[in-house]
């Protein structure tokens, strides 16, 4: 299978419930960002622009589980910052595994080494390391050289302790595929468990510090959908993790409405709405996320800085949950799924 069977039938269990329920919105993974610290500048990163006032803080391990609990999805996407630089982070994993939940520990991968110990492996646990590119260009992407290196040791010793991993790739205007190609022909040989692709969002903290680059490294609706397009063919020669309907919709083949209450985000200043992308308020409750924001006046068409937005976060919920649903679509997924 595709994604371990655990994980599988705790999605599968959790959206039959709620939508026996009549529930009409309902998040499939929590994005939980402990801290906004880094040890990287990555170019294209808004979330150390955007929390630059509030860097060195933390969530403490009991306003994380809280967060767990009040979202209650069977996914949590630990994420940040770099999260192996959060000081607890152990304590923090072993407390989300205990609630029966499933891991992706989004990483840079320079401290997974370091800090493998801390962990155990189990089906319910991701290491998720983020590379945009081999050696040289996955260097100049995170302004530091040694960092790819870092994170292929990371992998390799990870792989080696028995542990589940995968990468998470952004495209940019320049991302030169046949490269990506490369990429995961490599990590395939390190027997990495699969690969995420998604486009490159436009940051308004990017744009803002630096528009000259903003507009150098990212992407159009137009631009995403010719580069997916051509990205096609290589996508079917591995393990990808974006589901077939969120890659058929980045090539343009149909079209998806963003569901970004999907995936909600509790940081350092509360529940971020709308969206992990764009932020106009810091909710206190996740139920005030929920039921305060008019989810309406958001997407592609409606705000203008969600018109190039093509991004999973947004996207994939919506895969999943058959919206914008088309014949042979729930065939599609189940045989992506078991394959």
């Amino acid at each position: 299978m595709r994604f371990p069977l655990s994980l599988t039938t705790s999605m599968a269990g959790y959206m039959a419930g709620k939508i026996l329920k009549g529930t009409k919105r309902f998040p499939l993974v929590l994005m939980l960002e402990p801290l906004h610290a880094c040890n990287l500048t990555c170019t294209g990163c808004g979330r150390i622009r955007e929390y630059s006032q509030t860097i060195k803080d933390k969530l403490t391990v009991e306003e994380c589980l809280q967060a767990v609990d009040e979202a209650g999805t069977p996914i949590v996407s630990i994420c940040g910052g770099e999260p192996l630089i959060y000081p607890e982070i152990g304590a923090l994993v072993h407390g989300i595994l205990k609630r029966r939940k499933h891991i992706y520990l989004c990483t840079n991968g320079m401290f997974i080494k370091k800090r493998l110990r801390e962990f155990r492996p189990t089906s319910r646990f991701f290491f998720n390391v983020h590379l945009d590119g081999l050696e040289e260009t996955h260097d100049l992407a995170v302004e530091r050289q040694g960092v790819f290196q870092a994170a292929v040791e990371g992998i390799i010793a990870a792989k080696k302790a028995g542990f589940l991993v995968c990468t998470n790739t952004t495209i940019y205007k320049e991302t030169n595929l046949a490269e990506i190609d490369a990429l995961f022909a490599y990590l395939t040989k390190l027997n990495v468990d699969g690969f995420m692709l998604s486009p490159a969002y436009g940051y308004t903290a990017v744009q803002q510090t630096n528009p000259k680059g903003a507009a150098e490294i990212f992407l159009t609706r137009d631009d995403i959908r010719a580069k997916f397009q051509e990205a096609e063919k290589l996508l079917g020669k591995y393990r990808m993790m974006s589901s077939p309907i969120y890659l058929e919709f980045l090539s343009g083949k149909r079209e998806l409405t963003c569901t970004a209450w999907g995936n909600p985000t509790r940081n350092v200043k509360g529940w971020k709405g709308p969206c992990y992308l764009i932020t106009d308020e810091h909710h206190e409750t996740f139920d005030d996320l929920m039921e305060n924001t008019d989810w309406d006046q958001y997407g592609a068409g409606k705000d203008p800085r969600c018109e190039h937005c093509m991004v999973h976060c947004g996207y994939e919920p919506s895969a999943a949950l058959g919206v914008n649903k088309r014949m042979g679509d729930s065939l599609k997924m189940l045989m992506w799924q078991i394959s």
